[in-house]
């Protein structure tokens, strides 16, 4: 589940604004941060991500796009 998943979110959401993502992923039991770390497990990815989707993608960090994000929240499928 998303129970301890440490979650950055980064660029623009076109289904969700990103207060209310953060609600519904700490909702779910899931932290979010507002920057990238060795201890991100998942980074969410809309439009225009930066610097935080190179980072992540250097440390390894699972990186999910906003239609992927919206499969796994609606088919109550774990990260």
């Amino acid at each position: 589940g998303w129970g301890g998943k440490t979650v950055v979110l980064t660029g623009a959401l076109e289904s969700f604004s990103r207060g209310e993502l953060k609600k519904v992923l700490e909702g779910l039991g899931a932290r979010v941060t507002g920057s990238v770390s060795g201890r991100t497990d998942l980074l969410i990815a809309g439009e225009n991500p930066g610097a935080k989707l190179e980072k992540a993608r250097r440390l390894g960090v699972e990186v999910l796009d906003e239609a992927k994000l919206r499969a796994r929240l609606e088919g109550g499928e774990t990260p």
